[in-house]
Formats: C-alpha cells, sequence, structure tokens
C-alpha cells in the first residue's frame, strides 16, 4: 500500500511537471539590476446563513489572511533571495470555530552562475517552516476520549533545511535542482513527537541526505499567474520508499487593483506522519494588496 501511495503521487506529480510546472521557490530575474522587493496582503472571506430553508444548510463564516514578503538582488552571476509567506484561516460551521489555514514559512537562497550566462549555477538555501495555532482532527475516530484530537501546534513540528547543490535553468520559467541537505525537526510538546517520527518526548531530531528540486513559473493568462513547486528529500538513514515528497501549487487572477482570487493545492507524502498521501486545496477570493 506504502509502494502504491508513493507511485500515485510521484506519477501525478510526472504528468502535471510534464505539461506544466511551475514555482513557489525564489525565482530572480534574468533582467533585475540591484535589489527589488515586494508586499502583498490579502484578506479572503465568505459567509452563508439559513432560516426555515427547504433545501437546509449550515451557517458558516470563514475569512483567511495572508501576507508574502520578497526581497531579491542580483549582481552579475550572483543573486540573493529573501521571501516570508504567513498564512491564517478560521472558519465558524454552525457555532464552531475550526482552524482552515496555518502556514509560517521563511526562505533565503542564493545562488553563482558557474559562468557567465550560464545556465548551470551553484546554490545554497535555508528554508524554515511551521505553524502559528494547535491543529486539530477534528472528531477524530482514533480519540478515545472521543471529540477533537490535537495533533500539531506552534513548533509542533517546526522545520528547519538547509540545502547547497547546482541548479540547472532550463528556461526563464523553469529550474531543476539537486544536492545535499540537513533537515532539522522541532518539536515543542513531546507528547506529539510520535506524530512526526521521534520518540515520546524527544523534541530534536536532525537528518542528512539528498534533495532534489522543480519549479515553474509563468502567467498562463492576462492577469493570471501560476506557480508550482517540488521538493523532495530522501534521508540517509531511511528506505528511498520513504522519500518525502512536497509538491505546491498555485493559481492567482487579479481581477482588478483590489479584488483576486486564488486557487491552493498541495500534496505531501511524509512517512514520519502517516503512510497515506496528504491533499489540501484551498479556493478564495477577495482583496489584495500592494503594500509595497
Amino acid at each position: 500500500m506504502k509502494i502504491f501511495t508513493k507511485t500515485l503521487l510521484l506519477t501525478a506529480i510526472t504528468f502535471f511537471t510534464a505539461n506544466s510546472l511551475q514555482a513557489q521557490t525564489i525565482v530572480v530575474p534574468d533582467t533585475l539590476v540591484g535589489w527589488t522587493q515586494t508586499w502583498v496582503a490579502n484578506l479572503n472571506g465568505s459567509q452563508a446563513s439559513y432560516s426555515n430553508w427547504s433545501e437546509g444548510g449550515v451557517n458558516t463564516v470563514s475569512g483567511a489572511a495572508s501576507t508574502v514578503y520578497t526581497k531579491m538582488y542580483r549582481k552579475e552571476q550572483y543573486t540573493f533571495g529573501f521571501r516570508t509567506n504567513l498564512r491564517y484561516g478560521q472558519s465558524r460551521i454552525d457555532g464552531r470555530t475550526r482552524k482552515s489555514d496555518d502556514l509560517i514559512s521563511i526562505r533565503l537562497r542564493t545562488t553563482y552562475d558557474l559562468q557567465e550566462d550560464s545556465k548551470l549555477a551553484a546554490y545554497g538555501a535555508i528554508h524554515f517552516r511551521t505553524q502559528l495555532a494547535d491543529g486539530y482532527d477534528y472528531e477524530a475516530k482514533m480519540n478515545p476520549a472521543g471529540g477533537d484530537s490535537l495533533i500539531s501546534g506552534f513548533f509542533s513540528p517546526a522545520y528547519l533545511t538547509e540545502g547547497a547543490g547546482l541548479e540547472y535553468n532550463a528556461n526563464p520559467s523553469l529550474q531543476l535542482e539537486a544536492g545535499l541537505a540537513l533537515k532539522q525537526t522541532f518539536i515543542s510538546d513531546g507528547d506529539l513527537s510520535p506524530n512526526y517520527g521521534l520518540n515520546q518526548g524527544d523534541t530534536f531530531r536532525s537528518e542528512g541526505g539528498l534533495t532534489t528540486g522543480i519549479s515553474f513559473q509563468a502567467t498562463v493568462a492576462e492577469n493570471i499567474q501560476y506557480s508550482s513547486n517540488l521538493d523532495t528529500f530522501t534521508s540517509f538513514t531511511d528506505p528511498v520508499s520513504e522519500t518525502d515528497v512536497f509538491w505546491s501549487n498555485e493559481l492567482v487572477g487579479q481581477i482588478n487593483s483590489l479584488i483576486s482570487a486564488s486557487f491552493q493545492f498541495e500534496m505531501r507524502y511524509d512517512d514520519d506522519f502517516s503512510s497515506e498521501v496528504q491533499i489540501k486545496q484551498v479556493l478564495s477570493a477577495g482583496i489584495s494588496v500592494n503594500l509595497y
């Protein structure tokens, strides 16, 4: 079952990669000279209420906020990029409040072209990821006490990955990379450690391994941007069948100077958490403001 699950995920990735792969990693444009920065904030929401409605329905209110700050630099063969991505959302469904989105992501990346105008570059990258609030498996069937089961929290887990290797810039939209990496897992709540491959009470693990990545970004239509990023990490101490796979996609459309819509789709395979593929999709519309 585990091999079938991994094969299904990699087959899906291969199919979409071959047709329209894009990226959420830091890609510094070839045309950039010096520094540039962007800062975008988004606020999305929805609401529905019913009273004596013949088709039935559940009263819902949901809202989500996000912000992305990016700073990039290029000078001749050298580039540097920094990006923070913060997201948080909640939904109130029939009087119960539940989390709908949660992310803290910080990336740093630097590259150096091996030759002037070369498509091959050396890279170094650091990525930190965690969440803001507690996460629950709502109405978990495996919870002996019934009700919701706590499965994650702030710094439970948190991941820090440092990698270095070679990057191939196939064209301005498509980048491929491979290298060596160190990955640290932090668990502030030792009771949650078994959820992420650690022994009960352990709060830290460090691994070395191989990492690969594919990134693609493009304008698919006027005012519509699509980006996708595929990352893998294979630990030196685990079987290849337990390779971590993270595939994230985002389609963003700017309706006018203030209103935007987006679709996020993510697939993960992390054997420490589950032998099944994790899937997340979010379709939203709301206000988008360029703060800088």
